[in-house]
């Protein structure tokens, strides 16, 4: 799975990714993380998310990174709002009142670029990899936001009789990934009703990741 696949989904418009609701799991958890008004929140693989707009609205900066341009065009056309866009490096830097967004390939995004942050929202990040890329994937993060909480939202499904995209990622695989500078704390489940893609039998499961590297 390379960037051009995930270019193409967006083109072609096969985004059933995309909710079409703010997350209920967010809108439950958030609480957990215990942030300030004004705290800065990572969103990565952002895509066009509706949760964008809701964490804006409850007082929260955002700062998202993304490989489709067409997305985060589609992203702040939802909001009405005109961005500044400016090259840097491999990436364009799509940036409004309280909002920036890192166009391209998240491996590019540096922690300078990024800046500050004080806690992670991987909704559809680490979901959306196949297992050959989520190690370094979390590594990247972990390193990019200084090991900053996450909030993080796990799909888990027999994937002999489904291959993602979204991927089933379970809690040992979790532990595995972000055991050495993370604590996990499984904070709920909820069956899909009827299944994922119609086609297996799934759950919704949301963590919590605290206690990173300085």
């Amino acid at each position: 799975m390379d960037t051009g696949f995930w270019h193409l989904r967006w083109e072609r418009g096969e985004i059933g990714f995309h909710e079409n609701q703010v997350n209920p799991a967010l809108i439950e958890h958030l609480g957990i993380l215990d942030l300030a008004k004004g705290s800065r929140l990572f969103l990565p693989l952002c895509g066009k998310t509706l949760d964008i707009a809701w964490l804006l609205s409850q007082g929260y900066r955002i700062v998202g990174a993304e490989l489709s341009s067409l997305a985060v065009n589609e992203l702040f056309q939802s909001m009405d709002l005109t961005p500044d866009i400016n090259p840097v490096g491999k990436l364009l830097c799509y940036s409004a009142t309280n909002i920036d967004i890192w166009v391209g390939d998240i491996f590019d995004v540096s922690s300078n670029m990024l800046g500050a942050v004080d806690a992670v929202y991987d909704r559809a990040a680490l979901v959306a990899l196949p297992e050959e890329m989520r190690q370094r994937y979390a590594f990247h993060l972990t390193a990019l936001t200084h090991g900053a909480p996450q909030l993080l939202i796990s799909y888990e499904y027999d994937q002999r009789l489904y291959d993602g995209p979204p991927f089933s990622v379970r809690e040992k695989e979790l532990k595995r990934y972000y055991g050495e500078n993370y604590l996990l704390k499984h904070m709920a489940q909820e069956k899909i009703a009827g299944g994922f893609k119609g086609k297996v039998e799934a759950a919704i499961t949301t963590w919590l990741l605290w206690g990173g590297a300085p």
